[in-house]
This record gives C-alpha cells, structure tokens and sequence, in this order.
C-alpha cells in the first residue's frame, strides 16, 4: 500500500466511514503534496523547523511516539490549509486537526525504522539532506 493509500484509511478510520475516500485523497494532496507516494521527507522537515523536532524524533524512533495536538498541526501546516483541508473533507477544523495529529505521527513512524525514513527520502544521502535541516 502506497503512503498516500495508508493515510487516506488512516483519516477515514478516524473521520469516520462516511467521507468520500477519493476526497479525501485530494484534499490530503493539497494540504500535504507528493501525490501517491506523499512528501512523508518534506512534512518531517516541515515538523521539525516548526519547533517540535523532539516529537519528530520519536515518530522516526523505535520508541513510544510524542503527541501533537490540533492546534500545532494548523500551526504547522498553516491554519488557512488546515480549514480548506476540513472544509473539502466536511468536518469542522477542530475534528480535521485532532484526526490529523493522530494519523500523521503515526504515518511517519509506520513508515520509519531506527530513526529514519530511508526508502522515503532517497537513500542515505536524502537522509543527510533532511538531518542536516534539523540543525
């Protein structure tokens, strides 16, 4: 199953079984990018330098995974981006932003094996591309 693929189930289990999966791949494009194998590197990066690196560094561990909540997911993400995302799905913000702060950190660390994305970011050197934003 393709990232985008598992987040899209991942959403639908949390929203709830009545909104459209095809809409909700759409509206997860454009709030995230990357099409079907999604930009997991580039949302890591975006994460880490809106101030919760520790909590991304717990996603790529093998380790219990930090929380986030609503309000740093429209922090993060931009609040304009998280309402267009609830509106396209037809949840309020609040519900869009809490189902998101359950499924992404859990995407990255499904996705993820002794802190790193590899197969996501490119290898080894897309690797050091995205550590090296962290510092």
């Amino acid at each position: 199953m393709d990232l985008k693929a598992m987040a899209v189930q991942m959403l639908s289990d949390k929203l709830g079984s009545n909104i459209d999966t095809g809409t909700l791949g759409t509206a997860l494009d454009k709030l995230i990018g990357g099409g079907s194998q999604m930009d997991l590197a580039g949302l890591v990066s975006q994460f880490a330098q809106g101030g919760l690196a520790d909590a991304v560094s717990s996603w790529l561990g093998d380790g219990a995974n930090s929380g986030i909540s609503a309000s740093q997911i429209g922090q993060v993400l931009g609040a304009g981006k998280l309402a267009e995302f609830a509106s396209s799905v037809g949840v309020d913000e609040k519900t869009a932003g809490t189902a998101l702060a359950d499924v992404l950190p859990a995407l990255v660390d499904q996705n993820s094996r002794g802190g790193s994305l590899l197969d996501s970011v490119g290898g080894l050197g897309g690797l050091a591309g995205m550590a090296a934003k962290f510092t």
